[in-house]
């Protein structure tokens, strides 16, 4: 574990599709304690959530774990992580930051860990994950979000763009973009500084604010996507996964 890694949990109760998503219960614990657990087996750095509902923070301290709060009006999840460093340290000893999504309670660590290693190449502003699509209905699906890169070794792409359309086009693989973020602290900070993009608006996809800007991420290419928590259906199959793993 190293001092000079944080990873923040951004979590906030609106969410139209499942009201009140990171307190629903999954295997005895709220949905956000599940987060923070999964993120603190992964040994990476500190786990903090970041929050601007005072019942998320009541639970996620009486598990153990720290929660900050942070104001109500933030446009994004990155918007509030980058509040909350500033909120959780005293001298700037922090210098990388990964972003963990509050709605991925069957993350394995082992994912949270690999969003670090595209960070080995100084070039690289922001790393992320993604996973090759197998199948063949998710490449047209307007909700998987994929990205186009170019490999740059056995395992990781450099992004050069992500759509919610097919793309490329021809034969070869498509990978579906998984929304967990390591951030140089400098790029974190130029990042939420931007002004929303021309692409980032037309696609909503926050991360081509970056690419427009001219900053560099790289994506590690992992096994398996992560659940995300987005309806019932889905907190019903959390519940089921995490049931059968005990955790």
């Amino acid at each position: 574990m190293a001092p000079s890694v944080v990873v923040l949990v951004p979590a906030r109760m609106h969410s139209t599709r499942l009201p009140g998503k990171p307190l629903a219960e999954i295997a005895g614990e709220a949905m956000i304690v599940q987060v923070a657990r999964r993120a603190s087996e992964a040994a990476i750095g500190r786990v903090v959530v970041a929050t601007d509902t005072e019942a998320i923070a009541e639970i996620v301290r009486g598990a153990g774990f720290e929660a900050v709060m942070t104001r109500g009006d933030h446009a994004s999840g990155s918007d509030r992580i980058h509040e909350a460093l500033g909120m959780i340290e005293g001298g700037g000893e922090i210098d990388t930051v990964v972003n963990v999504q509050g709605d991925l309670p069957t993350i394995a660590p082992q994912t949270v860990r690999a969003a670090l290693a595209p960070l080995e190449e100084p070039e690289v502003d922001i790393a992320t994950l993604t996973t090759e699509i197998a199948d063949d209905a998710d490449r047209t699906a307007s909700h998987i979000v994929k990205l186009v890169g170019s490999p740059v070794g056995p395992t990781r792409l450099r992004a050069l763009y992500f759509t919610r359309e097919s793309a490329p086009w021809g034969e070869g693989p498509f990978y579906h973009h998984i929304g967990l973020y390591a951030y140089r602290r400098s790029a974190l900070a130029r990042f939420v500084a931007l002004p929303p993009s021309t692409l980032e608006r037309r696609e909503r996809l926050e991360q081509l604010r970056a690419l427009e800007a001219g900053m560099r991420i790289d994506a590690e290419i992992v096994e398996g996507e992560p659940l995300g928590v987005d309806t019932p259906a889905d907190l019903e199959r959390a519940r089921q996964i995490l049931s059968k793993t005990g955790s």
